[in-house]
């Protein structure tokens, strides 16, 4: 039996990380984890430790930076040569050393901020489906799937604020959605899904955590063994749709 290949973007910390862990597990799978600086992350030099280079390959990819993108998907390529699953875990929320906090109303809005907020959630996984679908059109089942976030649907925002995240996620899906139509024209196994994982502590996830209501805040560890159980059940007519943790779909 051949080994599946998976790829997983932003596998240095939190749920990329934890969803590495989580499929070196299978013993027929081989991984490539990216990170802007993968050898920087202690976590996941030690899972290559453990593993070995041969089922756990650490290649440098910042998803907003495209030729960085490109980069790495030529050394997959030349390494691989396909990939079976491919999961891209970018995703801005705050960030204190650019002073970018989402917006509780109109005023806090920051054309800079909406453009890094809109870079990495929604542009750098459109290119990761762009440079990388190539290798997941090889006949046999293939799954795209991009961490998106239940506030990017549209008929669910009933409390406002938040217009980057909002916005760049609700494009995010719009992407998926659109990058899905077109590649089941000629792709027939090839499946392209959206995932909301629900909260996760996180470092996106920490400034917000005080007021959930008990046991609703998950592991890394529990969100990913989720989500691998949402991929593992996927269908052909499931592509272009965005699901939730436990599988339910999530309205535009």
């Amino acid at each position: 039996m051949t080994d599946k290949q998976i790829l997983i973007q932003g596998a240095g910390r939190g749920l990329g990380l934890a969803l590495a862990r989580r499929v070196l597990t299978d013993a027929t799978t081989r991984v490539t984890a990216t990170a802007r600086d993968p050898e920087a992350s202690e976590a996941l030099v030690g899972l290559r430790d453990e593993y070995g280079t041969d089922r756990l390959e650490l290649v440098a990819l910042d998803i907003t930076d495209e030729s960085s993108i490109a980069t790495a998907r030529a050394s997959v390529g030349e390494r691989h040569g396909r990939l079976d699953l491919m999961i891209t875990c970018a995703g801005l929320l705050h960030d204190d050393a650019r002073d970018l906090w989402p917006e509780k109303k109109l005023s806090d809005l920051n054309p800079g901020h909406l453009a890094t907020s809109f870079s990495v959630n929604a542009i750098g996984p459109v290119l990761m489906i762009k440079h990388f679908h190539d290798l997941m059109t090889h006949g046999d089942r293939a799954v795209i799937a991009s961490i998106s976030a239940r506030v990017g649907s549209i008929s669910d925002n009933g409390y406002g604020g938040w217009y980057g995240y909002r916005a760049s996620k609700a494009a995010q899906n719009q992407f998926t959605r659109t990058a899905a139509i077109e590649l089941s024209r000629r792709a027939k196994q090839v499946i392209c899904v959206g995932l909301h994982p629900g909260t996760v502590d996180t470092g996106l996830s920490a400034p917000f955590q005080k007021r959930l209501p008990e046991g609703q805040l998950q592991t890394p560890d529990q969100a990913a063994s989720h989500l691998l159980g949402v991929i593992a059940q996927l269908r052909i007519e499931d592509t272009g749709q965005l699901f939730d943790w436990a599988g339910k779909p999530i309205a535009p």
